[in-house]
């Protein structure tokens, strides 16, 4: 076992420090293409993400035609794609290199924010390039402590931990990261969390994604709440016509405080997650569709993605949501 462990994490470090290193070698353009090359491939094999793309995409568009979901979910693979070939590029990048690649708005809520002295949140989803707003960020002198969770193969962990790192950020290790939070926000430091993954029941509450109940963490609202961080939504689409990424910090998220903690929390992690919600349904294609979002259900429902979707040609979409979130209750 442990023999064979070795020669799996051997390989799989081969195999990305060759990809990447190759990729790294080609203009920038030729290896986003290349990424794009990949994605494609990556859709026409990969038969079990597309299935659960394919629900997911039933699930928040019901309303939506078959031949649209398919090319959204295509989106999705060449964002991934895009995005592979862009993470390439950034080993060696110079801060003025990444500044080129971006277009950014709302700098000046962030400096705002970091000027009250309390900490702050910057929060997104897997949406564009979520690699680059902590990254465009460090380039442009703005340190970020992100949340991550450490890849299983530390070899290949290392290869992506040098990258996102090269300008100054650090990383926090997402199975003991109580504490780092706490003192990046204490410290009056600013923090990055990706909040769009489904959660175990123990680490989140279910609010509304998509008007579906969706585990969601509750660490931020949490953290928020502890410490009076200012919550900042940011995110990175891709924008064709421009030819660069969007790095977009919004104004300050409203908190909502009633003196009732855990309502407090739910309130605070229902508001975020219509933030994210707000830019997957401008950015469809470039949001991380083949993670199963709603898998975590609430007691009593049945699981979504082993239910057939109901015939979209007799019932509104409205019908459909309130399908879902009965199915299964007793």
């Amino acid at each position: 076992m442990g023999k064979h462990g070795k020669v799996q994490t051997a390989l799989e470090y081969l195999a990305a420090r060759t990809i990447l290193g190759a990729f790294g070698l080609m203009p920038r353009r030729v290896a986003v293409s290349a990424g794009l090359g990949m994605g494609r491939i990556a859709h026409a094999f990969g038969g079990r993400l597309r299935r659960a793309g394919t629900r997911n995409l039933e699930i928040a568009f019901p309303e939506m035609s078959e031949t649209e979901r398919e090319r959204v979910l295509r989106g999705c693979f060449a964002n991934l794609g895009r995005l592979l070939g862009e993470f390439s590029q950034f080993a060696d990048a110079t801060p003025e290199d990444v500044a080129r690649l971006i277009e950014c708005e709302g700098l000046e809520h962030l400096e705002a924010a970091e000027a009250r002295g309390k900490g702050v949140i910057l929060f997104t989803g897997h949406l564009g390039a979520w690699e680059l707003t902590s990254l465009a960020l460090s380039a442009l002198g703005h340190k970020v402590d992100f949340l991550a969770r450490r890849i299983d193969n530390p070899k290949v962990e290392e290869i992506i931990e040098r990258t996102r790192t090269r300008f100054g950020n650090r990383s926090i290790d997402k199975r003991a990261a109580a504490r780092p939070m706490l003192r990046t926000l204490n410290a009056g430091g600013t923090l990055g969390i990706l909040i769009d993954l489904n959660t175990h029941p123990h680490e989140g509450v279910f609010v509304d994604f998509f008007g579906i109940p969706a585990s969601t963490t509750t660490s931020l609202a949490t953290l928020a709440l502890r410490t009076g961080a200012t919550v900042l939504p940011i995110f990175a689409p891709w924008d064709e016509k421009r030819g660069r990424f969007l790095l977009r910090i919004e104004p300050p998220v409203s908190i909502t405080q009633t003196g009732e903690q855990e309502e407090d929390v739910r309130l605070l992690t229902a508001e975020v997650t219509a933030v994210v919600e707000k830019y997957v349904r401008q950015f469809p294609e470039q949001w991380l569709w083949i993670h199963k979002r709603w898998n975590t259900r609430p007691a009593g429902q049945a699981d979504l993605y082993a239910i057939r979707q109901p015939e979209i040609t007799s019932a509104t979409p409205e019908v459909l949501r309130d399908d879902l979130k009965t199915q299964g209750q007793g």
